[in-house]
C-alpha cells in the first residue's frame, strides 16, 4: 500500500478548516476530547486554539475497549477528534458510548475517509480510500 506522508503545515491547515467549519455551524464546545493516540496533539491545538479545556478518552477500535461517560458528565457539548476516520470502527465505538448522553456531541478528524461507515461532522481533508488505498502517516508517527 502506498503512504503518504502528512507534513505539520498539512496539520494546521486541517485544523484551520475544522475550526472554519465549526465556526460556520455555530457549535460552541465545552471540551474538546482526542482520541488517543492520534487525536492528542489535534485535540490540544484546537483547545489552545478555541480557549476550551481539554480530556482524552483511550481507546483502540481493535481492543473492543468500554470508554466512560464520566468524562463528559459535567458537560453540554463536546467536540471529539481524532487523527483519521478511516474504516469509522472507533468513531463507531465512541459514538456508540457518548451519544447516550444529552450532551451535543460532535466529531471531528483531520482526515475524513467517505467511504468509512460511521460519518463525522467536521474534517480538515476528505480522502476515498475505496478509490484510493493510501496508508497516511502523521508527523507524531514517523519524526525519528
Amino acid at each position: 500500500m502506498k503512504k503518504s506522508i502528512i507534513s505539520v503545515d498539512e496539520i494546521k491547515y486541517a485544523l484551520k478548516e475544522i475550526v472554519k467549519q465549526i465556526d460556520i455551524s455555530g457549535f460552541n464546545p465545552e471540551i474538546i476530547v482526542s482520541i488517543n493516540r492520534g487525536g492528542c496533539i489535534p485535540g490540544v491545538y484546537l483547545s489552545h486554539f478555541l480557549n476550551k479545556p481539554h480530556k482524552m478518552v483511550d481507546i483502540k477500535s481493535i481492543d473492543n475497549q468500554k470508554i466512560s461517560v464520566n468524562t463528559l458528565k459535567k458537560f453540554k457539548s463536546a467536540l471529539i477528534i481524532d487523527d483519521i476516520n478511516d474504516t469509522g470502527k472507533t468513531f463507531t465505538i465512541v459514538k456508540e458510548t457518548f451519544d447516550n448522553t444529552n450532551a451535543d456531541i460532535r466529531y471531528a478528524a483531520l482526515i475524513n475517509n467517505i467511504s468509512s461507515k460511521t460519518k463525522i461532522e467536521y474534517h480538515g481533508q476528505i480522502i476515498n480510500k475505496k478509490e484510493n488505498p493510501i496508508w497516511y502517516v502523521f508527523p507524531w508517527e514517523n519524526w525519528w
